[in-house]
């Protein structure tokens, strides 16, 4: 007589422990996948860059090609319209920075000692941080002027990375309908069809972030810049610069930019003027919250302010600012995946009851 010998564990554990070596192999997969992308950061930077600008700029490519323009005199047209674009904010940028970046520095400084002044000893570190501030400026400076060939390798790479990027975009572009086929090639057979929505999936979710955070960023910056010059605050126009440059760090960027804004009013114009800097940047933040991001939203992948946060965090710890920038992109890729996943093997719903069956599936007597 043959007996049935009982499992060694229940069943709850063993699908705890089966749960467990699923995460165990996506953290490996994922670790292993975060040390390759930093090992060849070179090639990576340059590649997730031209990603984004792809998204960005793919309206602009499809208008040209519905004009009848050819495939590779479109993908130029739009690399050089981003080239100019691009080139022109950056200089308005860092003109207006340069320009008004000593006003905001004193103006920050200045606040900084007025609240060490009210806050006592509890704020002397302030103090202190606002004394030194400028030193050590001075020694950074002194430190990259004594390292030139230093300072040029990191502009040449930074010069490098720029075109290798721009280069991508170009083939990104006009090759994009060559994207389907590439990526059927490379999966197996029967996953192809996963393959190629997951992929769609993500580039529409990236896509959606980068135009939509762009507008935001347009909005903000131009909304902030007009209450500040009103307000008559020093450094308008940089302030409002640096807006549009941390907005696409969501919401840390906000409060940074708007914390900034808020402490060179206070030291120029006094306490009543931030208070209406502080009302002016907490306007733009509503309207933006309430208003601006459930319409961009609405057409891309949603996700958790708490995923956001953790997301910057993540990308901070591992590529500083550049991964700050890329973190949420990513994670808006990743959740259009996950989403896809969940759309084609997630569990169907329950069936609902017949309408002529009372609950609990007895039939009437």
């Amino acid at each position: 007589m043959q007996t049935t010998r009982a499992p060694l564990l229940p069943e709850p554990a063993r699908r705890f422990a089966a749960w467990c070596v699923v995460l165990l192999l996506g953290a490996g997969v994922a670790a292993l996948g975060i040390w390759i992308c930093v090992v060849f950061e070179t090639v990576v930077t340059p590649v997730l860059l031209a990603i984004l600008g792809t998204a960005l700029l793919g309206p602009l490519y499809r208008r040209l090609l519905a004009m009848k323009v050819r495939k590779s005199f479109a993908a130029a047209l739009t690399v050089v319209a981003v080239l100019a674009v691009v080139g022109g904010a950056t200089y308005i940028v860092v003109a207006a920075l340069i320009r008004t970046g000593d006003q905001i520095v004193t103006s920050l400084r200045q606040a900084a000692t007025d609240i060490a002044e009210h806050l006592g000893p509890a704020g002397t570190s302030l103090d202190d941080l606002a004394a030194n501030a400028e030193g050590l400026l001075k020694e950074f400076g002194g430190t990259a002027a004594t390292g030139v060939l230093t300072g040029l390798s990191v502009v040449g790479g930074m010069l490098a990375t720029a075109a290798l990027s721009l280069v991508l975009i170009f083939f990104f572009l006009r090759d994009s309908d060559r994207a389907a086929g590439a990526l059927r090639s490379l999966a197996p057979r029967a996953t192809g069809d996963l393959v190629e929505a997951m992929a769609r999936r993500a580039f529409e979710a990236v896509e959606g972030f980068m135009r939509g955070t762009t507008f935001v960023a347009l909005v903000d910056a131009v909304l902030i810049g007009l209450g500040l010059v009103v307000l008559d605050v020093p450094g308008a126009v940089g302030l409002a610069a640096l807006v549009f440059v941390t907005a696409y760090i969501p919401y840390l960027g906000a409060f940074l930019s708007g914390a900034v804004a808020v402490l060179v009013a206070l030291a120029d114009r006094g306490f009543a003027i931030a208070l209406w800097v502080l009302g002016v940047v907490l306007a733009v933040q509503m309207i933006e919250g309430y208003v601006l991001q459930p319409m961009v939203q609405s057409r891309t992948v949603q996700m958790h302010p708490a995923a956001v946060m953790l997301a910057i965090t993540a990308g901070a710890s591992v590529a500083g600012i550049l991964g700050m920038l890329l973190a949420v992109p990513l994670t808006a890729a990743a959740t259009g995946v996950l989403s896809e996943l969940k759309a084609r093997y997630g569990a169907p719903p329950p069936p609902k009851p017949d309408a002529g069956q009372p609950p609990g599936g007895l039939s009437r007597a």
